[in-house]
C-alpha cells in the first residue's frame, strides 16, 4: 500500500524507518531521535502501544507505519 505522495506502507525495521526519517544522522542517532519523536507523542505512543509496540520493538508492522505517518507525516 502507498500513501498519495508515494512512500510506501510496509514492514520495515526500525532502523529503516528512523532512517528514512532523519537522512542525514547515523542510523543510531536516527533510531534515537524517532524514538523520543514517539514517546512525546502521547497520542502516537498510546496508539502504537495499542498495537503491541514497546521501546524495544525491532519491527514495524504496516498498522504501525500507518499510524505512524498518520502522526508524523511522511519521511
Amino acid at each position: 500500500m502507498k500513501t498519495k505522495n508515494g512512500f510506501r506502507i510496509t514492514t520495515y525495521k526500525k532502523k529503516e524507518l528512523a532512517c528514512l526519517y532523519c537522512p542525514d544522522s547515523t542510523a543510531r542517532c536516527a533510531i534515537r531521535t524517532l524514538t523520543r519523536w514517539i514517546k512525546r507523542n502521547t497520542e502516537l505512543y498510546r496508539a502504537l502501544v495499542n498495537t503491541g509496540y514497546n521501546v524495544r520493538t525491532r519491527t514495524f508492522m504496516p498498522k504501525q507505519v500507518s499510524l505512524i505517518v498518520q502522526y508524523l507525516d511522511e519521511p
